[in-house]
């Protein structure tokens, strides 16, 4: 065994910073995910809106990536993205899917499930247009998760199209825009010494929201 390898085994880190007990939490997820969210970016945390989505297709076969949260609110978590890419197409045929979100810094880690519905063209229509000219260029030419032969093909095309809308009226592609994850599950992960981590599960019961804490 290798030193390299010597030091991966028997690299630890223990927790100390926070706590989570059931007796401190908000009886809504939303508003507990909210003071959580709060938390990392005061903590300065890059980026705390990324987070992993993980989508199954209908062989069961899971797939999973980062994509940023552009908003949340009561109704569930909203992210941006080509209809045509794979989880695009992963949507289409299993439209449930998981979120995570992991905040290194406060040694905190949110989990999320439930069921993905595409948003309305206007709805979409209106966050594309608060993106900078680049970022909608880019979402123009890219055929997401398509086979390329170089990147030159990219940088011609995103030349080219700088100058076609030197106005900034870059038009939003009908095969690009936004899904909500409505949840049904959350659970909050605390890390705490010797590995006895804190994880406080909200499910969704009807109209009303269980909760109740899981083992490390």
């Amino acid at each position: 065994m290798n030193n390299n390898k010597k030091k991966f085994i028997s690299s630890r880190r223990e927790y100390k910073l926070n706590k989570l007990f059931e007796k401190n939490v908000r009886d809504n997820p939303f508003e507990q995910f909210s003071i959580w969210f709060s938390n990392a970016m005061k903590a300065g945390v890059i980026e705390p809106n990324a987070m992993v989505l993980t989508t199954s297709d209908k062989k069961n076969k899971p797939s999973s990536r980062f994509v940023l949260m552009k908003n949340f609110d009561e109704t569930g978590f909203t992210f941006f993205t080509n209809y045509r890419s794979k989880k695009g197409k992963v949507l289409a045929e299993n439209p449930f899917a998981a979120l995570l979100f992991y905040w290194a810094e406060l040694e905190r880690q949110v989990r999320i499930e439930g069921r993905v519905k595409k948003l309305k063209k206007a709805e979409s229509e209106l966050y594309f247009n608060t993106r900078p000219f680049e970022s909608r260029i880019s979402a123009l030419i890219s055929v997401q998760s398509k086979k390329i032969s170089g990147r030159n093909i990219l940088e011609k095309k995103f030349k080219q199209l700088k100058v076609k809308y030197a106005d900034g009226k870059v038009p939003l592609p009908d095969y690009w825009g936004g899904y909500k994850l409505i949840p049904k599950y959350f659970e909050f992960w605390q890390g705490r010494e010797n590995r006895l981590h804190d994880r406080i599960v909200y499910q969704r019961l009807r109209r009303n929201w269980k909760i109740f804490r899981l083992a490390p």
